[in-house]
C-alpha cells in the first residue's frame, strides 16, 4: 500500500465496466455527483491468475521503475513540500494507479482493447490560502490514453505525466494541469532507491503472498512552477517517490492504515505505517524504514515504534474524524517527534475519501532538537477499506 491503495477496486467486472465508461466520460465526477461505476457493480467472477509477491526480488533498473502487468495492482506516488520564491509553503500530490483486468495482453482489436485501466489523483495544498484543490481521472490503457513504460520510464494519464529525464530514472519531470491549477516540476534524486521490508518484499498481512514489492526514492530535490488558480509561481523544495506493485488484499480484520513519509533536517528519512484492525488493534506487519543521510536503510519493526494520536479533526464535508496531531517515538533510534498537518483540510474526496497532505515535524533526534517536513496518508476513517483493496 505504500502501505497504500486508495480507491483500488471491487473486481474485474467493475473495472471492465469502468473501461467502457471511460470511453464516454474520461474524468471522474466531482464529489456530490452520481457515483462512478466502480461503486455500482459487484462481481462473483474469480480473479485472473495474477502473480503474487512471495519472496524477496532482485530488482533491475530502469526496467523495475516501469509497469509489472503480471501483478494486478500498481502505483507510482509523488508527494512533496515546496516553497515559493516569496516563502509561501505548498504541498503537492501526483499519483498514478494501474489495475490489471487480465494478466494476458489483449489480443483482439489491439487499438481498442485494454487489459488494464488507470486512474490518477492530483492535489495542491495552498497553505497560506487555506485551499486544497484535488482532482481525479480515469482512463483505459487503449489508444494511448494512459500507460506506463520502464525504459525509458514514463507513466501517464492523458496530459498528466511523470517521466525520466535520464536513463537511471534519478531525474524526472512531473506535469499535471486541471483548470487554473497545475504543476510542472523537475526532480533530482539525492539518495539511492530504497527497497522496503525484506529485499523489497513488504507484507500486508501475515497470510503468505499477501504482500507487495515496495521501492522509494525518499529525497528528491525539486524545482519548477506551480499554478494556483491561474497564478504561476516559481517553487523549490523536496519530494518523495513511492512505487509499489502487488496482487493482494488487506487482512480480514483491517479497516485502514496510517502512512508517514518524514524528511528530517539531519538528512535522515522515515517511512512508517500501521494497519488498523476493526477491534482497534494493529496488524503485526506494521513497521517502517529508517534511511540514513548516506542512503543506507534498515527496517523497523512495529514493536519499538510508538504512534499516538493527540488531537482530532472532523471533516465538515464527509463527517470523517481524522487524527490531527501525532506523537511519534522510536526509542531505539533516539527519535521523539510531533507530526502536525500544515493545513487541517487536506481530505481527498475522490472515489473513496481519504486524507493525504503536507505535515510539519518537530522534536528531537539523537538528543538534539530537530525540525522536518513530510506527507501523511490516513485511510479507513470515512469508511472501512474492506472490499476496496
Amino acid at each position: 500500500m505504500r502501505t497504500r491503495c486508495v480507491g483500488l477496486w471491487c473486481g474485474a467486472f467493475v473495472l471492465a465496466m469502468l473501461a467502457l465508461w471511460i470511453g464516454l466520460r474520461p474524468h471522474a465526477p466531482p464529489h456530490g455527483e452520481a457515483a462512478s461505476p466502480l461503486e455500482l457493480a459487484e462481481t462473483t467472477q474469480a480473479p485472473p491468475a495474477f502473480a503474487r509477491a512471495l519472496a524477496p526480488r532482485k530488482f533491475s533498473f530502469p526496467r523495475d521503475h516501469g509497469p509489472h502487468p503480471d501483478y494486478q495492482t500498481e502505483w507510482w506516488y509523488y508527494t512533496g513540500n515546496l516553497e515559493t520564491s516569496e516563502g509561501a509553503l505548498l504541498g503537492y500530490q501526483l499519483t498514478f494507479f494501474r489495475r490489471g483486468l487480465n494478466p494476458q495482453a489483449a489480443a483482439r482489436v489491439p487499438r481498442l482493447a485494454a487489459n488494464e485501466v488507470y486512474f490518477a489523483h492530483f492535489a495542491i495544498s495552498d497553505i497560506a490560502g487555506g485551499r486544497h484543490p484535488f482532482f481525479e481521472r480515469f482512463s483505459r490503457s487503449a489508444l494511448g490514453l494512459a500507460g506506463a513504460s520502464g525504459d525509458p520510464f514514463r507513466v501517464w494519464l492523458e496530459d498528466w505525466e511523470a517521466r525520466s529525464l535520464d536513463h537511471a530514472g534519478g531525474q524526472l519531470r512531473l506535469v499535471a494541469r486541471e483548470g487554473g491549477w497545475s504543476l510542472d516540476l523537475r526532480l533530482e534524486a539525492l539518495k539511492p532507491v530504497v527497497a522496503h521490508g525484506l529485499g523489497g518484499l513488504s507484507p500486508k498481512s501475515e497470510a503468505p503472498g499477501n504482500a507487495s514489492y515496495y521501492l522509494s526514492r525518499t529525497r528528491l530535490r525539486t524545482v519548477g512552477e506551480v499554478t494556483l488558480d491561474g497564478e504561476p509561481l516559481s517553487v523549490s523544495g523536496e519530494s518523495w517517490f513511492d512505487h509499489e506493485w502487488s496482487t493482494s488484499a488487506l487482512g480480514p480484520q483491517a479497516v485502514g492504515w496510517d502512512w508517514f513519509s518524514l524528511q528530517l533536517a539531519d538528512e535522515r528519512d522515515l517511512m512508517l505505517f500501521q494497519i488498523r484492525n476493526a477491534d482497534g488493534s494493529l496488524d503485526p506487519v506494521s513497521g517502517g524504514t529508517l534511511i540514513e543521510a548516506d542512503g543506507r536503510a534498515r527496517a523497523l519493526r512495529r514493536d519499538p515504534i510508538e504512534l499516538k494520536v493527540e488531537t482530532w479533526w472532523r471533516s465538515p464535508s464527509t463527517g470523517a474524524r481524522y487524527p490531527a496531531r501525532w506523537r511519534v517515538a522510536i526509542p531505539g533510534e533516539l527519535i521523539q517527534l510531533t507530526v502536525e498537518p500544515l493545513l487541517a483540510d487536506q481530505e481527498m474526496r475522490v472515489s473513496f475519501p481519504y486524507w493525504e497532505g503536507a505535515v510539519r515535524v518537530s522534536g528531537t533526534s539523537r538528543g538534539r532538537p530537530i525540525q522536518g517536513q513530510g506527507y501523511l496518508e490516513m485511510t479507513g476513517y470515512e469508511r472501512s477499506m474492506q472490499g476496496v483493496f
